[in-house]
């Protein structure tokens, strides 16, 4: 790394920063007009609400935008050095324009790993704590919360063998009853479990059966037994039965792939919107090394306009990314688009826009 590099680099990384500093204040300003009645009828003071709320909020809304807003912030600073003809006197120099490229590879690379931490560990967390706030203090007055309901009978697989229910569940006491459970083997019931309630033990961290009733049948003979209180351990939760719509930003990578595989085996709608969330996490930190790409070849040509046309390219560029990350996810969700592909759509054109720019670029 030369001088020169420092310098495009300092420029690029001080421009993101600045520029997503001002876009949080932003949205927080515009959301705290839009909640400020919630916030008065929780009475909450203004230090809790930033530490149960904000605090969730602005990193979940820096990474909503993160890929665009590297790519804004490339296009403002390389062509405000376009404009000042320091581009032009760079190539003069002797030095080549993939030369020159370099810092914009190390800015995009640096910023995509920060992003890919980010999206599968920390906005995840900051998610949880956003969620639970809504839910509470600006959804608690809906007439439906689907966080906080009872008074439902759940049916799901637990395994390829496994079948169970619970009637009258309440996702906030984590408890209902009665409950079932019985396994299948050749299409024969080889095992039948039965209960007057179920309700999750906090301490030991599984399920308390009361009134527990079991058979196992094996051919012509039968084994019974009731047992007052029973400590089971499946492989579901007290978080599996929510059915939390919030659930897939709520979960880190790891936590993510196990829920994804549970609800898999129940056989679950929605398996796609799951799946489309697990590969935008690794698309987007690729996108933001993409669309910087982009973003340099666009500005580096001076032209009459300054970095007003610029601004505009950039702009209507990073709409269509948009639109396009929109639609793949609706066909996706809501049609029969494979969910890898619907993730990854927006990265593989716009890496061929990025290679038909670059060879189109002044050098």
């Amino acid at each position: 790394m030369k001088k020169l590099d420092w310098y495009i680099l300092k420029k690029f990384l001080t421009t993101f920063f600045f520029a997503i500093f001002l876009f949080t204040v932003i949205a927080v300003a515009v959301d705290i007009s839009e909640k400020t009645d919630d916030f008065v009828a929780s009475g909450l003071s203004a230090k809790q609400i930033i530490l149960q709320y904000y605090i969730g909020f602005v990193p979940y809304i820096i990474a909503l935008l993160f890929p665009l807003f590297v790519f804004i912030a490339v296009i403002f600073f390389t062509s405000k050095m376009a404009v000042q003809s320091e581009l032009i006197a760079i190539l003069a120099s002797g030095t080549s324009f993939n030369r020159m490229m370099r810092p914009y590879w190390v800015g995009g690379t640096t910023l995509g790993l920060l992003s890919l931490v980010s999206a599968n560990y920390l906005v995840p967390k900051a998610n949880e704590i956003r969620t639970t706030f809504e839910a509470r203090y600006v959804n608690g007055n809906s007439t439906y919360n689907p966080l906080l309901s009872s008074n439902r009978n759940i049916y799901f697989r637990i395994d390829s063998f496994t079948y169970a229910g619970i009637r009258n569940y309440d996702t906030a006491s984590k408890s209902g009853g009665p409950f079932f459970m019985h396994r299948v083997k050749d299409n024969k019931m080889v095992y039948n479990l039965r209960s007057e309630s179920i309700r999750w033990d906090t301490a030991k961290k599984n399920w308390l059966l009361s009134q527990a009733f079991e058979r196992n049948i094996t051919g012509l003979t039968e084994k019974v037994s009731l047992t007052n209180q029973k400590q089971m351990k499946f492989n579901f939760k007290p978080f599996d039965l929510s059915h939390d719509e919030y659930a897939k930003d709520k979960l880190t990578t790891p936590e993510l792939n196990n829920f994804i595989q549970l609800e898999s085996l129940r056989g679950s709608e929605g398996l796609n919107a799951l799946l489309v969330e697990k590969y935008r996490r690794f698309a987007s930190p690729i996108a933001v090394l993409i669309l910087s790409m982009i973003g340099a070849v666009v500005a580096c040509r001076k032209v009459r306009g300054g970095s007003g046309a610029h601004i505009a390219i950039g702009f209507m560029l990073a709409a269509g990314f948009i639109l396009m990350d929109r639609f793949s996810t609706i066909f996706s969700t809501k049609g029969t688009l494979p969910p890898l592909i619907a993730a990854w759509i927006p990265d593989v054109v716009f890496l061929f826009v990025a290679i038909y720019m670059y060879r189109r670029a002044p050098k």
